[in-house]
């Protein structure tokens, strides 16, 4: 009886082992991957998309993406971060860059906060990581970034990257900043431990740069915490495959622009390929298809602005 009994056991032990083995093939396989669509979408399926969007043109309406700066505001992020320790006098535009990056990056990780701030500006970013919780996400570290770097005289914006599917609720926010020396824009990450973008020349890549690489097959290298060389980290190549659908940016960028969303904090520019249809879009925002616009040098001036109304 004993021994009929461990035979069973030994029966069901094998027949357990292949159902195993079986349910890991079909959720590796490719048609199981091909079922789950949406946000988990394989790679190749988030460039296909890229591939099949339609073209950029020209609008009539104008718009002029810009950020803002407050002299004083400036003034008193520089102080509180001490940020002149961070690099020396003869650093380039891209060297400051890193090094703020680098200090964010290291400090503050990514979580999705259960506490919102009161406050989204980057003295009441940091205080908030020291005293509330240790982490935020990327839209706060975008704007964490913007204050620090347009402190320093840096041209800086945060973008939006959005999804092609509206039923994804995933999108992912970075910041661009201006090369004055190669007079182009470059996109730099400080979320989850810090990226950027190159090509195979290791020539840094900016939003646009990086969505037409996609696109035309062309190498897009991601240095993962800032790595000279590229590093092996392929969701991220893969989740900006599928955020890369269309972008998103405030018109005006200044200090403290955010919580007051639906206020007055100006509008709202979304650059969609033309035939697609944004979704979550106010009324007062602009939908264009003008990259041209979009993607355009800031101003040659950004000499601080403190009037009544840009002061914030």
């Amino acid at each position: 009886m004993k021994a009929a009994f461990n035979i069973l056991r030994n029966i069901f032990a094998v027949i357990g082992l292949i159902l195993t083995i079986a349910l890991v093939i079909i959720l590796c396989s490719d048609e199981y991957a091909s079922i789950r669509g949406g946000a988990n979408q394989e790679p190749a399926s988030h460039i296909e998309t890229l591939k099949l969007s339609g073209p950029y043109g020209k609008d009539t309406v104008k718009f002029n993406i810009h950020p803002v700066i407050n002299a004083e505001r400036a003034a008193e992020i520089r102080e509180y971060f001490q940020l002149d320790t961070l690099y020396d006098g003869t650093a380039s535009t891209w060297e400051k860059t890193l090094a703020i990056a680098r200090f964010v990056a290291t400090n503050i990780p990514h979580a999705n906060q259960t506490i919102q701030p009161e406050k989204r500006n980057a003295i009441y970013l940091w205080e908030y990581t020291r005293n509330t919780e240790p982490a935020f996400n990327c839209r706060l570290h975008s704007i964490m970034m913007f204050e620090m770097l347009s402190s320093v005289g840096i041209a800086a914006t945060y973008i939006t990257c959005m999804p092609e599917d509206c039923n994804d609720t995933d999108c992912h926010v970075v910041n661009q900043v201006w090369l004055p020396e190669l007079g182009r824009w470059v996109m730099i990450d400080s979320d989850s431990g810090g990226f950027y973008a190159t090509d195979d020349g290791g020539n840094p890549l900016s939003l646009q740069e990086i969505r037409e690489s996609y696109i035309q097959g062309k190498p897009v290298i991601y240095h993962p915490q800032f790595a000279e060389t590229g590093g092996s980290d392929n969701w991220y190549y893969d989740y900006m495959a599928k955020n890369t659908y269309w972008f998103s940016c405030w018109e005006s960028i200044h200090f403290d622009q955010e919580p007051a969303m639906g206020k007055d904090s100006g509008r709202y520019i979304h650059l969609v390929p033309e035939g697609f249809k944004p979704f979550g879009v106010n009324g007062k925002d602009i939908v264009t298809s003008d990259a041209g616009q979009f993607w355009a040098a800031p101003p040659v001036s950004l000499s601080p602005i403190c009037s009544p109304e840009s002061c914030r």
